[in-house]
């Protein structure tokens, strides 16, 4: 860095002193741009080289100016009568010095702009980051929780559960057959669309299923649909997305969270179209089941257009399962579920 221009080149006789024994030496000093040089007069040849920045005045405000090249561990000293040189030594050394406190304030400035990009990058991030982690984390019983809120929602919009007991006793023997050994299902009065999945295997019908259906095959095609149309981990990481930060902050360190947490969910979930799998995937889950796929394929739409390859690939179109789902009086009792 150049300084200052007019002190460019400039050079100055002086006294040096190698040693503090050793006599004194003429020397030439010349001004660098970031040094002192010292050099033999009659030869040229440099005798030594200090770093402006670190060189010291010994003896402020006097002549001749006595310069060392450092405050400690030097033993070098020159002696300089030239005030031009003085006063470029000054200048130059209070320029870099001004330099390196003008690259430190904009170092100290980019810093605090990386730190506050940092903050804004997390203050995005970390919510949507925690509440995926609650989701994820959620054990069998805080997922049932979260399913048990939102069906407390849901009762707002579709009614009470039905829990006439012969009828849930149904239910708690279909579920494990067509769900998972820890299933549950409930049945609401209202319509819900077909049957929709909570979080920790919950399963809803509404009893429109049952009244208006001439076998337990519709009820129970919609409540297998609803297993493979949604996984469980995404329905709970759309839970929590609704119930919010502080919510998921909740779940995580004390395991549970508000019935209120979840208030509007139901009714938001219900203004969506039920979820509904790849036609091939159900046809296989139905087979397995012994589970007729045409009841239900006429249960969403009863010309049978939008629905053919479930019809027409429908393995009990023509041959009826041999074991029925239910006996007679099962089917009386789960229809009459929501009765009285």
């Amino acid at each position: 860095m150049t300084a200052l221009v007019k002190f460019q080149r400039l050079e100055a006789q002086g006294s040096w002193r190698a040693t503090p024994d050793a006599p004194l030496r003429e020397v030439i000093v010349a001004l660098g741009e970031a040094t002192l040089v010292l050099s033999d007069p009659g030869t040229d040849r440099p005798l030594s080289h200090w770093s402006l920045p670190a060189v010291v005045q010994l003896n402020p405000g006097s002549l001749p100016a006595i310069y060392a090249p450092g405050a400690e561990g030097t033993d070098e000293t020159v002696e300089i009568d030239d005030p031009l040189m003085i006063e470029a030594i000054s200048r130059v050394q209070g320029a870099i010095a001004s330099h390196r406190a003008h690259s430190g304030r904009l170092r100290g400035v980019l810093l605090v702009l990386a730190i506050l990009m940092v903050l804004g990058g997390l203050a995005f991030w970390l919510p949507g980051a925690l509440m995926t982690h609650a989701a994820r984390i959620a054990p069998p019983a805080q997922a049932r929780d979260i399913g048990m809120a939102i069906l407390a929602d849901l009762e707002k919009t579709a009614g009470a559960v039905c829990t006439r007991a012969s009828g849930q006793a149904v239910l708690d023997h279909l579920a494990p057959r067509l769900l998972d050994p820890g299933a549950i299902i409930r049945v609401v009065p209202g319509p819900l669309g077909g049957a929709r999945r909570l979080p920790g295997g919950l399963y809803v019908i509404g009893n429109d299923l049952l009244r208006a259906a001439p076998g337990p095959e519709v009820a129970a095609a919609h409540l297998v649909a609803a297993q493979l149309a949604s996984d469980d981990a995404d329905l709970r990481s759309v839970a929590i997305a609704h119930a919010g930060l502080p919510a998921s902050l909740r779940l995580m360190t004390l395991g549970h969270m508000s019935r209120d947490a979840m208030a509007g969910y139901g009714a938001a979930m219900l203004l969506q179209p039920t979820p509904r799998p790849a036609d091939a995937d159900l046809l296989a889950a139905l087979s397995d089941r012994g589970i007729p796929a045409e009841p239900y394929a006429r249960s969403i739409d009863p010309t049978g257009q939008t629905v053919l390859p479930l019809i027409e690939g429908d393995p009990f179109r023509d041959n009826p399962p041999a074991r029925p789902l239910l006996t007679d009086e099962q089917w009386l009792a789960l229809q009459q579920i929501c009765a009285g």
